[in-house]
């Protein structure tokens, strides 16, 4: 917010005014100008694993290149390796082990603050050593990005690097082709008009809950992240006809990995900015053992200011902190102990009964006072296990659990807008859901063609539910009567079962040139006995050094969001006859897995080094969806990316069907001479059909989505060791899909009901944002500093987001509908210390 800057600029210039003495004054410039002109160095280091199996290699070399230092080293007995006296600033690498693929990491930024990580995977060849001939030059120079179709590895500097990411994995997703951003408030991922709830989060191996803030049941977004993303290691995201070591998704995985903290030395971070003041420790716990720790612990900055009085303009100020925590226990004979954990705590009020005068733009409904807190963790322990060279073994235990607790009081007003003093409460629901997993699998590398990997997951799920709420129309307007109006119970459970996942895979490598990834998943959903088997199969063919040609087919299922099949419909279909749930029973708990056939035909080339072209043209099938089982357009395909939950009024069944096809095309420069460019575009089409027999627009059919982003970096001071950076991008995509409204109905329960024969047939104008970032980092002996500053709709462009119901006390029979707006101009900053 400008106050934010306005309170550092007035800072500033107090500090300017301060009376130093000269001498003083002095001794402190000529200190900063000696550090910051000095040579600066530092080590990297880091593992060089098998990219099957992930066993370290020893006796691999790392060399340092293109700066004429011989710097070398070779990595240990279990791959560790390390690279002293680094020069601060960008640099690149070149990994080479006998009998395997040359590997090139380029462009990482060294700076003086923390030692850095560069772990690096080696893929082994398939002819014969004596064939094989590694010369560090030009071939060696290329940055081969070619990957698995639908998939996407992503370093941690890109959640950085990307203007308008906000240091969020899941908003750096969103620049990816396939993949929609159009909702400022939230960073759900829609892939290829799926749901954002068809997304799967995974970390070290678990699945995990929603990993956000503010997070309602039945999604996988939120307004503010949970993952902080200095205890990231390097991950993959998946867009669709992913491996089968993945299941219970529809639309995409985001697998994340944490990384190891420093081993050898103790490292902290502090970062203060708008999005949060953070902490980060890591170092050893021992070196002998190699034993290390990493914690982080961030703080919403806004409810710091408003702890201390400080206006910020509203009383609905969003609290939330987090923290990641990473212990890492190497032994030498029983293997790899690892603890990671994540985990956050989130409230806010949103008191709207002190409102006294109609605002002249509307973000929401006006018409109650909301308390809603949720709070997410997970613990993991692991055990890696080589059983031999080419054999691991990994067995974890995790414990994950969300919790909701929301409460709703109605704001009566008078005609002149003014609250009345009475406010009875219509909504009150705490939720519970806690999931045990035990997983295990081995993985063997048969030959270097081969390698297969079988494994397991066991998940005990235990729900707790509880929801009622009160039904008004926009004429009730005695407080007594509503306040003795009795609850409708919509949920009210407390249960335990099973979803069991066994899964096999294997990889078969022709030769250099062709590869086959194929398996098989199957899952048993132990509340209703419901099980499925899903083949998956993918093909890659190198047409050359720079052109690869792919295709992959995948059978996903998912189970519904779980609080559905415990949801009381207020009427049930028996043996094809509507009737009043008088007994109130739980209609949906024998819902089928929801089910899709994934189809990718997929061309990647690279034009030059640093320059490639990728497209993929996809379908996508789906069908089991639930829907009513009255005539109706609803749909759990809809659903999931909005702070709304969604209960059935009616009993459903699982006859919906939809299919989303689409072609995405991607131009990317990657960083390299001081500037990267991405250039990424979908024209897609998502379809649904209800119990109604008709085929609907999705809530996420925007039918085409463009980002254009871009950078450029330079290095200043006196020898060049800092870094100045400037960034871009312009966001360019189809509006939101709404239906008229049935403006009777909505009064009938002071909500927007839309007209069912006509769904999301209507569009809003198109989306489009400019984003804008600068960043400067400052590397002195020990210490490194980075400021920054992102400025997220730089030209204030009012998107809009959907309808909302919110009618003018004093003209009841007025259209009671308003345009919700989306963020307008938004300044981002904060400052980095490492020490």
């Amino acid at each position: 917010m400008p106050w934010i800057l306005l309170t550092c600029i007035i800072f500033l210039m107090k500090i300017r005014n301060m009376q130093f003495k000269s001498s003083l004054l002095t001794f402190i410039l000529t200190f900063l100008s000696v550090a910051s002109s000095a040579q600066l160095t530092q080590t990297v280091k880091g593992k060089v694993v098998d990219k099957e199996i992930g066993i370290g290699l020893p006796g691999a070399i790392v060399q340092l290149k293109g700066t004429g230092a011989n710097i070398v080293a070779t990595a240990d007995n279990n791959g560790y390796y390390k690279l002293l006296n680094v020069p601060v600033g960008r640099q690149s690498f070149l990994f080479t082990y006998t009998g395997y693929k040359p590997v090139p990491v380029n462009d990482i930024i060294i700076t003086s603050g923390k030692e850095m990580i560069v772990n690096a995977e080696m893929e082994e060849s398939t002819i014969a050593i004596a064939e094989i001939e590694v010369k560090a030059g030009t071939d060696t120079d290329v940055v081969n990005t070619m990957q698995s179709v639908n998939m996407k590895a992503f370093s941690i500097e890109e959640t950085e690097r990307y203007p308008g990411s906000r240091n969020d994995p899941a908003r750096m997703a969103q620049n990816f082709a396939g993949v929609q951003g159009t909702n400022d408030s939230r960073n759900d991922i829609v892939i290829r008009g799926n749901s954002p709830s068809g997304l799967l989060w995974r970390m070290e191996d678990i699945d995990i809950p929603n990993p956000n803030h503010f997070a309602v049941a039945g999604s996988a977004g939120g307004p503010q992240s949970i993952i902080n993303n200095k205890y990231l290691a390097n991950s993959e995201f998946y867009t669709g006809a992913f491996p089968s070591n993945y299941g219970n998704a529809l639309g995409g995985v985001f697998d994340l990995r944490m990384r190891n903290g420093n081993n050898e030395k103790h490292e902290r971070t502090f970062q203060f900015g708008f999005l949060g003041t953070e902490l980060a420790l890591e170092g050893p716990l021992s070196k002998k053992s190699g034993a290390s720790y990493l914690v982080t612990y961030r703080y919403s900055t806004l409810k710091l200011f408003s702890a201390i009085n400080f206006n910020i303009g509203t009383s609905a100020v969003p609290g939330y902190q987090d923290i990641g925590l990473r212990l890492n226990f190497p032994t030498k004979k029983a293997g790899v102990f690892s603890f990671s954990s994540i985990g956050g705590l989130s409230d806010i009020k949103i008191i709207l009964s002190k409102t006294k005068q109609r605002p002249k733009e509307l973000y929401g409904d006006l018409n109650r006072d909301q308390y809603f807190a949720s709070n997410m963790g997970v613990g993991i322990l692991n055990h890696l296990y080589s059983l031999n060279s080419r054999t691991i073994m990994k067995t974890s235990l995790a414990y994950g659990v969300q919790t909701l607790n929301v409460d709703h009081y109605l704001v009566m007003r008078n005609r002149d807008f003014t609250p009345r003093d009475t406010i009875p409460q219509i909504l009150d629901y705490t939720f519970y859901e806690g999931k045990t997993t035990l997983a295990w699998y081995i993985k063997s590398k048969l030959n270097p063609k081969n390698s297969i990997k079988t494994g397991f997951f066991v998940n005990r799920i235990d729900v707790d539910f509880h929801d009622k709420v009160k039904i008004n129309s926009l004429f009730d307007t005695v407080a007594a009567t509503i306040e003795n109006k009795p609850f409708k119970t919509r949920i009210n459970t407390k249960e335990s079962f099973y979803l069991l996942q066994p899964y096999i895979n294997y990889v078969h490598k022709f030769n250099e040139r062709l590869s086959f990834n194929g398996g098989v998943m199957s899952q048993y959903l132990t509340l209703n006995n419901k099980a499925t088997i899903e083949p998956r199969a993918s093909l890659r063919y190198l047409l050359g050094r720079k052109h690869s040609i792919s295709m992959a087919y995948g059978l996903h299922t998912q189970m519904q969001p779980t609080y559905i099949y415990f949801a009381i419909p207020d009427s049930i279909v028996n043996n094809g006859v509507l009737i009043p749930n008088t007994n109130r029973v739980a209609a949906n708990k024998n819902l089928d897995l929801s089910k899709s056939h994934h189809f990718v035909l997929g061309y990647d080339f690279f034009a030059g080094k640093y320059l490639r072209f990728k497209t993929e043209l996809y379908y996508q099938y789906l069908w089991n969806v639930p829907v009513y089982q009255v005539p109706s357009s609803v749909s759990l395909l809809n659903r999931g990316a909005t702070f709304n939950r969604f209960f059935p009024v009616y009993s459903m069944q699982n006859s919906g069907t939809g299919q989303n096809y689409g072609l995405e095309f991607t131009v990317e420069k990657l960083y390299h001479d001081h500037y990267f460019l991405m250039y990424s575009a979908s024209i897609f089409n998502s379809t649904y059909s209800g119990s109604n027999g008709k085929t609907n627009n999705t809530d996420f059919n925007g039918n085409y989505m463009m980002n254009l982003l871009g950078g450029l970096e330079f290095n200043v001071g006196k020898n060049k060791k800092n870094i100045l950076s400037f960034g871009t991008k312009v966001t360019y995509g189809g509006g939101k899909r709404y239906s008229p409204v049935n403006i009777a109905a909505s009064n009938a329960v002071m909500d927007v009901v839309a007209k069912d024969d006509s769904v999301n047939t209507k569009q809003f104008a198109p989306y489009n944002r400019l984003d804008f970032r600068v960043s400067y980092k400052i590397n002195y002996k020990k210490t490194g500093i980075e400021v920054a500053l992102d400025l997220i709709n730089i030209l204030s462009t009012k998107n809009i987001l959907a309808l909302s119901y919110a009618p003018d006390p004093a003209k009841l029979s007025a259209d009671p509908l308003v345009k919700n707006y989306q963020l307008g101009f938004l300044p981002l900053f904060y400052i980095k210390v490492d020490f």
